[in-house]
């Protein structure tokens, strides 16, 4: 089932718990990838000073203030393109990062598109648990880009759906990867995954 609009119309912490064990799935013209959410991390609004949103609006962020349900995707460090799910009412800047996946479906697609990353030429392959393991890392391995920013996440080609899949222990800790905010224990993820990043 794809999660509706309503799922992401509430706290921002409840989503990101909730979307672990969920299926983020990317359908390309190369073929499907897919992997079941196993780490996702939460900025919540204008006070929170991690959040692109703490600037205030500007055009890069716009799609932090809503509609929810839909994709935020941005570059970081203008290499990695990192993928939202917007949350809460509109006009309350609040988003999930999605972290990492366990890879469920196009593993041989991801594989190529993980090698072909610059950064990987004369790398040994990554196993396949690492293979959307950080945000980056699954955007490439998904093939997720700036053309997916603002796509609505209940309609092809970037969905997340409810496949009734399985999970351990939830933990809570620390955001990672910035520099401030990181006392805010807002990174959920399944305890001990071999694909959780931090």
């Amino acid at each position: 089932m794809i999660l509706p609009v309503d799922f992401y119309d509430r706290p921002t912490l409840d989503v990101a718990r909730d979307l672990l064990g969920k299926v983020l799935m990317y359908r390309s013209r190369q073929g499907v990838a897919s992997g079941m959410i196993v780490e996702a991390e939460a900025y919540i609004g204008e006070d929170d000073p991690a959040c692109h949103a703490a600037v205030g609006r500007t055009e890069r962020n716009a799609p932090l203030y809503g509609p929810p349900g839909r994709a935020y995707v941005y570059l970081n460090y203008g290499i990695h393109h990192l993928v939202n799910a917007v949350t809460e009412r509109e006009g309350h800047p609040s988003a999930v990062l999605i972290r990492a996946l366990e890879p469920l479906d196009g593993l041989a697609l991801m594989r190529r598109r993980r090698a072909q990353a610059p950064w990987r030429a004369g790398k040994a392959a990554v196993p396949d648990h690492h293979l959307c393991r950080g945000p980056g890392n699954l955007s490439r391995a998904l093939g997720i880009s700036l053309a997916d920013n603002v796509r609505p996440l209940t309609r092809g080609p970037l969905l997340i759906r409810d496949e009734g899949l399985e999970i351990g222990e939830l933990a809570w800790d620390g955001r990672i990867g910035i520099r401030v905010g990181t006392d805010r224990r807002w990174r959920a993820s399944v305890a001990g995954h071999r694909s959780v990043s931090g």
